[in-house]
């Protein structure tokens, strides 16, 4: 396992599965560039969050996509909502302690020669998702702010907006939730 030290590209961390395609955001923030890459799944008629049932319970830890694990870049230090993250390469999922959600941010990029797939097992039948709960790996946890987005939101959908100055917000739709935190880039 490959802790975090070279910036990541991009393209390695594209699959064909056009039902989760690759999606970025990214913004400049205080002269200081910061992307995330990851694989946009649809809803489909399906309950994603929520209790037994859901394709992501609460109380799980989810690999915030799909396929690949969801990528973080940062050419700067940051402070996300009390998190301290170094520049460099990070991969990110979601604790979603029965609805109140806390952002892991984790140095494991890779699996041997490859990008780690994310929570559970991929398709070359690696188990990956201790990645998630092992403090070796893990930088830390942030809380992100819970609300609802005005309408069902069908394709997952991550945003990176400057919010003026050195500050900016993160923000992840989905099905019937919202989740947020602010950043200062340092």
């Amino acid at each position: 396992m490959m802790l975090a030290v070279a910036q990541v590209k991009k393209e390695d961390l594209a699959t064909k599965n056009t039902k989760s395609p690759g999606a970025e955001t990214s913004v400049t923030v205080n002269g200081k560039n910061i992307w995330i890459y990851y694989h946009a799944p649809s809803v489909r008629s399906r309950q994603i969050f929520g209790d037994v049932g859901a394709l992501e319970p609460y109380g799980k830890v989810w690999r915030l996509g799909a396929d690949y694990a969801t990528v973080l870049h940062t050419a700067a230090d940051l402070d996300l909502n009390g998190l301290a993250i170094p520049k460099g390469d990070y991969t990110l999922y979601a604790d979603l302690d029965n609805g109140q959600w806390k952002l892991i941010v984790n140095k494991a990029l890779m699996a041997g020669g490859r990008h780690i797939w994310g929570v559970g097992v991929s398709p070359d039948g690696i188990q990956e998702g201790a990645t998630t709960n092992d403090p070796a790996t893990e930088l830390g946890r942030a809380s992100l702010t819970m609300g609802k987005p005005s309408s069902p939101v069908e394709t997952l959908k991550i945003t990176l907006s400057d919010a003026g100055g050195a500050k900016g917000k993160l923000l992840i739709e989905w099905e019937n939730v919202t989740a947020s935190a602010p950043f200062t880039v340092k």
